[in-house]
């Protein structure tokens, strides 16, 4: 555990999780992730803001001990996610006199998945306050960035801001404070990929709303604070806009190599008409990487083998894991190799259906590629570079 100031009576309490591997049992972590809760001292009253994931919570509960801090009257739960909350119970028995603060969806979480008793919520309204005596908390309900339960807390004296998830990154670090690199935007955008991007209507929403605030400070409760506020909001809004990159994606698993082989030929043609391309191993290269190429993407080309009578199952993973990221994409198409015959491209035609792309006629070629199937991907390319065109992008 890591206890540093951060501001007079502000104090971070966290940890780095040098060896967790994956999240959510899905995406691979470059850089393991961290775990940040704050104490805040008032004259009268002590708040923690978000606790513990479980895995931790005995050297959590310890470092109180350790740091001179006996008394909680507060546990303010941003977020019911257990890397946020899931200390909450044993913090209800080393400090019984301490309250839970939330929102109604929050507590209700609280007490299904920690069975946290409802005489210790204190449930809050949209800009409520609460004193902690020369401290006031006020509360923004941020519902979809990314539970419905998610608010954040603003420490109005001194204008710094507690966001949980929102604004977050898997990384780790020695320093508390944000020092911007490419290394910790990579982090950040590969969290909003695959955490925020689902939501980023939303996103925009409370970026506007936290630029308005003209926040000094941005606590979030993964990665580093920003003391520089505009770094993280400005990246946010560009990767929650509206608008992609003059960039196409093309994911693709390939048996034999006859699918790679028409994927590297799109490439190739594409970069010949000024437009970028990621291509993109669906079997060997890491998936994290992907989704956060879908945040920039406007095209996908899913390139896929047929396995018996149906397309490779890693394919199915891809355009399951775009259907639900619900990245910013426009334009999509299929490019797929057979051996005997099946369905390659319908159920996957299905499952991005409900992103409302633009769909380009899919090229589906028995065995290798032939003098016709190039002639088909050479239009192909000419059909994205024309839709790009009429985006603006090329």
């Amino acid at each position: 555990m890591t206890y540093k100031k951060i501001k007079e009576d502000i104090l971070y309490a966290g940890m780095n999780d040098k060896d967790r591997l994956i999240f959510d049992e899905l995406i691979p972590l470059d850089n393991g992730t961290s775990y940040n809760s704050y104490i805040i001292k008032g004259s009268e009253k002590t708040a923690v803001i978000d606790t513990m994931y479980p895995k931790f919570t005995q050297e959590y509960i310890k470092s109180f001990d350790e740091n001179g801090i006996t008394k909680v009257d507060y546990i303010i739960a941003n977020h019911g996610e257990q890397d946020h909350s899931g200390s909450i119970p044993a913090m209800l028995e080393k400090f019984p006199e301490a309250i839970v603060v939330t929102n109604a969806v929050c507590a209700g979480n609280l007490k299904e998945m920690l069975l946290v008793p409802e005489s210790k919520i204190k449930v809050i309204t949209n800009n409520e306050e609460l004193s902690l005596g020369n401290k006031t908390l006020k509360f923004l309900i941020a519902p979809g960035v990314h539970w419905p339960d998610t608010m954040f807390t603003l420490l109005k004296e001194d204008n710094a801001v507690f966001t949980c998830d929102f604004l977050g990154a898997h990384y780790i670090f020695d320093d508390v404070f944000a020092v911007p690199s490419k290394e910790l935007e990579k982090s950040a955008k590969k969290y909003f990929a695959e955490i925020m991007m689902p939501f980023s209507l939303v996103c925009r929403k409370y970026v506007k709303q936290l630029k308005d605030l003209n926040v000094e400070m941005i606590l979030p409760s993964h990665g580093p604070i920003h003391k520089n506020p505009s770094y993280i909001l400005d990246l946010y809004e560009d990767w929650a806009g509206e608008k992609g990159k003059n960039l196409v994606l093309l994911p693709y698993v390939s048996m034999y190599q006859s699918t790679k082989e028409m994927i590297d030929y799109l490439a190739e043609k594409l970069k010949e008409k000024g437009i970028n391309s990621y291509k993109h191993d669906i079997v060997d290269d890491n998936l994290g990487d992907l989704a956060i190429a879908l945040v920039d993407g406007t095209t996908i080309i899913i390139g896929t083998s047929m396995v018996l009578a149906g397309p490779h199952p890693a394919a199915y993973n891809t355009v399951y894991l775009a259907s639900i990221l619900r990245p910013k994409a426009k334009i999509a198409s299929f490019i797929g190799s057979y051996g005997w015959g099946g369905n390659l491209f319908g159920k996957m035609s299905e499952m991005i259906a409900p992103l409302k792309l633009d769909v380009i006629e899919p090229i589906l070629v028995k065995g290798k590629a032939k003098k016709e199937d190039y002639e088909k991907l050479d239009r192909m390319a000419e059909e994205i570079y024309i839709k790009h065109k009429v985006l603006g992008l090329v």
